[in-house]
């Protein structure tokens, strides 16, 4: 294997994530037109702020800027002639309903014109962050109070309207679709970026248009849009991946991906008021939200209804409110900053119409929904991720000498990169499938994952004593994958999720929850269940792997 041949295959690894299937062709167009509205590139000046039941949520960045910015990646690919507006195109499954808008490049029906969109977000967006979210700069953007560049996120917001990217235009969206939105994921995860746009869009933006009434959406929705204001989810009990329906809670039996708020005893709190009336007071803790310090407002998960009638439901807490405290938590991932929230009878709004509370909102699918967006979103950064990590361990090994030659020309290197390579683009392929059938994304999120723990891990050994300075990035990328392993996985318990609810264990082989926890917790995850796990290979392997 020669070298050279390891290295191109290495650095071909710019493939759009979603869905692209081919390059864009000569002559493609310019990335332009963008969102009507959003907060100065310079990020001087005050954002717009939303309202919520009567409490005034400030947001953060600049003015709106009043009509399509330079660069924006808002409609690579135009519309054919007399084509009804994206927001407002029969879905899949039929009439649009005020859910985000169906993917335009799968609208338009044209495999030139979603390369022509995938290739320039791409662009515009690698073309930016090469010069403004380079290493240092990402450095010293952490040390901020906020933890990301502010300067950056109104660039981003203002300019090229990423924050709105996959939500509709009569919200001030951009308009397109999940695999957009994940083609933008993978630029930000190349380059590590810390910003709020997985909390923002990824988690906060789809609850608000799935569970909010028309006046919910209406107030919160733009200034999403547009990045002036920033929202953090907030779940008790560090159970994130649970709540997203991506992993069981962990119990004897428990196959579902059910989840109750944090429980009774802890979690938060939720209990109405009787002044105002319709009012609500919260009470408990969340750890682990991400971009909660800083989030000009909180979607907060919370129990209530006592043991007859439990049931969780979403609140929505301005950052200024009374009884709230927010510390910033020392993290793994410094790129991923992440908050404790504690919640004492502060003020909340419930999302959604007030008589949801006694009917039972949706909550459940809705988390679940957000779930597997959320999924397609952070596989595709971490796929970003592990390319940009292989790229420099290739760039690495054919520049470092040892034995008068270079050591990319030893056997053993070029097999492991090989297998490195592999492995990226088995993810990709994966990631591509989940961001236009979302209902696979638990799968493409564990083998996305699970190639960033092995590249990252890979990069640091092939780099030597340099890979294990804090000055060199490679330990940036372990971190980043460790770090989303624990808040999103583990990868061995998506899989497992994966395959139950795929049915592909036949019913009486296995007992119920043999893979809801897989650390022991769980009853079945015994001795003898793994003898009853290992009997059915012939090979004798684990089939959990």
């Amino acid at each position: 294997m020669d070298t050279d041949a390891v290295a191109g295959a290495a650095e071909s690894t710019g493939t759009p994530v979603a869905g692209d299937v081919a390059p864009a062709p000569p002559g493609a167009p310019p990335v332009a037109g963008g969102p009507g509205r959003g907060p100065a590139a310079d990020g001087s000046g005050t954002g717009s702020g939303a309202q919520v039941s009567g409490t005034q949520v400030s947001g953060t960045g600049g003015p709106g800027v009043p009509g399509p910015g330079p660069g924006s990646v808002a409609a690579a690919s135009p519309e054919p002639p007399g084509a009804p507006p994206a927001a407002v195109r029969p879905g899949p499954d039929g009439p649009a309903t005020g859910s985000p808008a169906p993917d335009r490049a799968g609208s338009a029906g044209s495999v030139d014109e979603t390369a022509a969109l995938h290739a320039g977000i791409r662009r515009t967006l690698r073309d930016l962050l090469e010069k403004r979210a380079t290493g240092p700069r990402n450095r010293a953007a952490v040390g901020t109070p906020e933890g990301y560049d502010s300067g950056l996120w109104a660039a981003l917001s203002g300019q090229l309207g990423l924050p709105g990217l996959a939500l509709a235009e009569e919200y001030g969206g951009v308009g397109c679709g999940l695999p957009e939105l994940a083609v933008a994921a993978e630029e930000t995860g190349r380059v590590l970026l810390p910003s709020p746009l997985l909390a923002t869009a990824g988690l906060a933006a789809p609850l608000v248009t799935a569970l909010g009434t028309p006046g919910q959406r209406a107030a919160l929705l733009p200034d999403l849009a547009d990045g002036s204001l920033t929202c953090a989810l907030a779940v008790p009990g560090g159970a994130l991946s649970t709540a997203l329906g991506l992993v069981p809670a962990p119990g004897p039996g428990n196959t579902s991906p059910g989840w109750a708020g944090g429980g009774r005893a802890g979690g938060i709190q939720a209990r109405r008021t009787e002044s105002p009336p319709g009012g609500w007071l919260l009470y408990g803790e969340a750890d682990q939200v991400l971009d909660g310090h800083s989030a000009g407002l909180l979607l907060v998960a919370a129990h209530t209804g006592g043991y007859p009638r439990s049931r969780t439901l979403l609140f929505l807490v301005p950052a200024g409110a009374p009884g709230l405290t927010r510390t910033r938590r020392t993290t793994l991932d410094e790129t991923r900053p992440q908050a404790r929230l504690e919640l004492r009878d502060c003020p909340a709004a419930l999302l959604g119409a007030p008589d949801s509370a006694d009917t039972g909102a949706p909550v459940a699918a809705a988390l679940a929904a957000t779930g597997a967006r959320a999924a397609v979103f952070i596989a595709a950064e971490a796929i970003g991720a592990a390319e940009s990590a292989l790229r420099r361990t290739v760039e690495h090994v054919r520049q470092r000498e040892q034995f008068g030659r270079p050591i990319g020309s030893f056997q053993a290197v070029k097999h492991r990169l090989a297998d490195l390579y592999v492995r990226v683009r088995a993810a990709r392929s994966a990631a591509s499938w989940a961001a236009r059938h979302p209902d696979d994304a638990g799968l493409a999120l564990a083998q996305a994952l699970e190639a960033l723990r092995t590249v990252a891990a890979e990069t640091v050994q092939l780099h030597g004593g340099t890979g294990f300075t804090w000055e060199h990035d490679a330990h940036l990328f372990f971190k980043r994958a460790a770090a989303d392993e624990l808040l999103f996985g583990p990868v061995h318990r998506l899989r497992a999720h994966a395959a139950e609810q795929a049915g592909l264990f036949s019913p009486g082989l296995f007992s119920p929850g043999l893979f809801a926890a897989g650390d022991g917790t769980d009853p079945a995850d015994t001795a003898q269940g793994t003898r009853r796990r290992r009997s059915t290979d012939p090979a004798g392997e684990d089939v959990a792997r």
